[in-house]
């Protein structure tokens, strides 16, 4: 029973959290800004504002695609968001200006996970090869090495909870110091930022939940060595 109810978690839980954000989305993405800036002019704006002429604001293809890469320093936004004047589309593009301040000031913890980036990219798709044949073969070793593999990529999806809430708090107080929301906005971009910062949450907790069962079969297995 209690394997259903744990399956039924790391399933259902990233399910919820992309719906979330869906339907979030969708509502606001309809609420026109009072403002009346597209996500491309919130993007330019906050930018501006905070010394960062040399970041560039691009639309990109494919739903709520948008980003920001520190190498490129490229603020990118999906259509709906770069060409529109709505509240989710000034929250989102806000948020990954967010990334881009946090860039510019070195921000600890993105700076770390950066660090961690090329680590649990191949720490994570290494372990399960590790784990599945530890596990088939009862060697506990095996199973110890794709554990330790897999709890670097666990540490990576933890950083980024810091990421993301500090980006989205950024957004903020950005939109709000120049105008870009104001009244019964705020409330609605926080909706936007938080079902978005959801999907993080959830993936955090599926890893950490899963690396917890590892560890217990493990223990289970080297109890039995014993």
């Amino acid at each position: 029973m209690s394997y259903i109810i744990y399956f039924a978690i790391i399933l259902l839980l990233p399910i919820y959290a992309q719906m979330k954000v869906k339907s979030t989305y969708k509502k606001y993405s309809k609420v026109r800004s009072t403002s009346g800036m597209t996500g491309a002019q919130v993007a330019r704006t906050i930018l501006d504002e905070n010394g960062l002429q040399d970041v560039k604001v691009v639309e990109s293809s494919g739903f709520l695609s948008d980003h920001y890469n520190p190498m490129t320093k490229i603020v990118a936004l999906s259509t709906h968001n770069y060409r529109e004047a709505s509240v989710a589309g000034a929250a989102i593009a806000a948020h990954e200006v967010g990334h881009a301040i946090q860039h510019k000031e070195s921000y600890s913890f993105l700076s770390l996970r950066h660090k961690l980036v090329p680590v649990a990219n191949i720490s994570s798709n290494a372990s399960w090869i590790f784990i599945m044949i530890g596990m088939l073969s009862s060697m506990s070793g095996m199973l110890l090495l794709g554990i330790v593999l897999l709890a670097a990529g666990v540490v990576f999806q933890i950083v980024t909870l810091p990421v993301e809430f500090n980006a989205s708090n950024r957004a903020m107080n950005q939109m709000v110091s120049l105008g870009i929301i104001r009244n019964e906005e705020e409330r609605h971009a926080k909706k936007v930022l938080n079902a978005a910062a959801l999907t993080y949450v959830a993936a955090a907790a599926v890893a950490v939940l899963e690396l917890v069962r590892l560890v217990l079969i493990y223990t289970g297995m080297t109890n039995r060595d014993d």
